[in-house]
């Protein structure tokens, strides 16, 4: 797994970010690459690039072994990412990568999973209840 962080900020605005907050908040500062899309090109890409600010809105996307985006999740400013989910997720597409299960929803790393077959059609509900509260 490969972890890269992008941005239209510049390589010195990042360095200054990672030595004057991220270090105080994780041990050693951030712990995977920073990259400068100053242009926007990146942000482009993936769609995220809003032209009237020249920034990059807020997102993340899961991208397979192969290349293609598994999951993609674009929020606005004010509010926050939810690091456990993304590491939920990363787990859940790595474990159907392997193995061909499918996950339902809330699944965590250990918990049930279904193997995907004709006779389950419309009969999910016998073998999976989401977890209750």
């Amino acid at each position: 797994m490969e972890v890269l962080s992008v941005s239209v900020d510049s390589v010195f605005s990042h360095k200054i970010w990672n030595e004057t907050e991220l270090s105080k908040m994780v041990d050693g500062g951030i712990p995977y690459p920073m990259l400068s899309d100053q242009n926007g090109e990146i942000g482009r890409l993936y769609g995220v690039y809003d032209e009237d600010s020249g920034t990059n809105i807020r997102g993340r996307f899961l991208i397979d072994p192969d290349g293609i985006i598994q999951a993609a999740e674009v929020l606005s400013p004010p509010v926050g990412r939810n690091p456990e989910e993304l590491l939920r997720q990363i787990k859940a597409f790595q474990h159907n990568r392997n193995t061909g299960e499918v996950l339902p929803s809330g699944w965590v790393e250990g918990g049930q999973t279904l193997k995907p077959r004709t006779a389950l059609a419309g009969k999910v509900w016998e073998v999976w209840q989401p977890p209750k509260k």
